[in-house]
């Protein structure tokens, strides 16, 4: 009998889910079936993300040898390489009223009013604020500003889109006019515009931030994407997923989408030609069944529009948040747990080449760990990351480009520069210091620093 001790956070007790691990399978057919490169059922992938469900907690020897599948199946698929984007996070505004119980990101909305002189210490960026951050980084060598932001009331799509909501007499459209808010946050593609400078690359909005860019109107999402993409989006993040199975939703975020409109809205992206990125946050209330149909939901997207560039896990960061305030956990994912996230998500999707490891969530000597696990890429250098931090992460929020080279040959990996899509790569042969970003509009390998000036 395999030695099993709890090493899973999973509350197992308090919420009462349709949706159980259980299964027919055994953990040993589930291994070979991985080893063998076999595609894996979501009964295997629960196997494996347990170390056996005959078992409980889980079993270290068992969580090993998945761990050594996942790596190997890396090295197949990529090979030796560890990537890294220069990018920067330019998140508009934390205002945001939807009311998610894992979330400390945002402010109440309603805070933001001007006729409301009480400190929220929260923000909003003009569309001039933006763009003033976005040509400072670039004089730091970023490729890439992401964008993701609370879904601010006066925020629409585009000038269209308010003469809409103006005219609305609804009431349940979440629409309050710029003008009674200390900051006009302007439209979604005025945002963009002023971003986009120089060609860098927009990572942006979000299926969430796309709902909320068509309420109130009879647009689909290919429209919505379609102006964006004009107005200068290059990619979409595909954060807001959380957990993409409703049950565990209607527990953690009951006013965002379902699930069927996250698929449709990235689906959609895609069909307009923009490259996506897919994520899971997991290590809350849902259990390891509810994470393998997570996967199951993104293998198919994938197989349906081939758009999706890298899978990112991220483990939830439980302090400072409502759950955690509630009583509703008590703790996010162990080690365990988060090794195991890693190594299945390289096993199971198959069709997705790129496994993200987030040194903000895991830290540095775990985030490499993840490389190890199945992981490749190693994220990017954040020159400001909010949203982790405000929920009570403790890492930084900045990784210089020297940083990531000294890491990565650390174990023996060779890094990698790359571009959001990973169409463009740089890998760094040298091993003299200093060393700074390339692919960038305006990089020219001078390192990231704080106080940077250019050559």
């Amino acid at each position: 009998m395999a030695n099993a001790e709890p090493h899973a956070n999973v509350p197992r007790d308090r919420f009462d889910f349709a949706i159980q691990p259980e299964t027919d399978q055994s953990f040993e057919n589930a291994l070979a079936k991985a080893r063998a490169g076999d595609r894996l059922t979501v009964d295997d992938g629960i196997e494996l993300l347990t170390t056996g469900t005959d078992v409980p907690g889980i079993d270290r020897a068992r969580k090993e040898r998945v761990l050594e599948a996942a790596d190997r199946r890396r090295a197949e698929v990529v090979g030796e390489e560890v990537t890294f984007v220069a990018n920067l996070n330019n998140n508009v505004t934390t205002a945001c009223n939807t009311g998610c119980l894992f979330c400390n990101f945002k402010d109440r909305s309603d805070q933001f009013l001007a006729e409301n002189d009480a400190d929220h210490g929260g923000f909003t960026k003009t569309p001039p604020e933006s763009r003033r951050i976005v040509e400072a980084a670039l004089d730091r060598g970023i490729y890439e500003v992401t964008s993701v932001s609370g879904l601010h009331p006066a925020l629409v799509l585009d000038e269209d889109h308010r003469e809409i909501l103006e005219a609305s007499s609804r009431g349940d459209l979440n629409y309050t006019p710029a003008s009674a808010y200390e900051v006009d946050p302007g439209t979604y593609a005025a945002q963009l515009r002023a971003m986009s400078v120089d060609d860098v690359h927009v990572h942006s909005m979000t299926p969430e931030e796309a709902y909320h860019a068509r309420r109130g109107t009879d647009w689909d999402y290919e429209t919505v994407y379609g102006r964006l993409r004009d107005a200068g989006l290059d990619s979409v993040p595909g954060t807001a997923a959380e957990i993409l199975v409703d049950e565990v939703r209607d527990v953690i975020c009951p006013g965002k989408i379902r699930t069927d409109e996250w698929v449709e809205a990235m689906a959609a992206a895609a069909d307009v030609g923009l490259s996506t990125t897919a994520t899971i946050m997991y290590g809350h209330v849902e259990n390891e069944a509810h994470r393998v149909e997570h996967l199951d939901v993104i293998r198919d997207l994938q197989a349906r529009t081939g758009a999706i560039t890298e899978f990112v896990p991220l483990s939830f960061v439980h302090a400072n948040t409502p759950l955690a305030d509630r009583g509703m956990v008590d703790a996010g994912a162990t080690t365990d747990e988060d090794e195991l996230m890693i190594a299945v998500s390289r096993l199971y999707l198959d069709n997705v080449d790129h496994v993200q490891s987030s040194w903000v969530k895991y830290g540095d000597e775990q985030g490499l760990k993840m490389l190890s696990c199945g992981a490749d890429d190693f994220m990017g250098t954040i020159l400001s990351e909010e949203i982790t931090k405000r929920a009570g992460g403790e890492f930084g929020e900045m990784r210089s480009v020297g940083e990531y080279v000294e890491m990565i040959r650390s174990i023996g990996r060779v890094p990698v520069e790359r571009s959001t899509d990973y169409t463009e790569r740089r890998r760094i042969e040298s091993t003299r210091p200093p060393h700074g970003p390339v692919l960038g509009p305006r990089a020219d390998g001078t390192p990231m620093t704080p106080g940077q000036t250019r050559r």
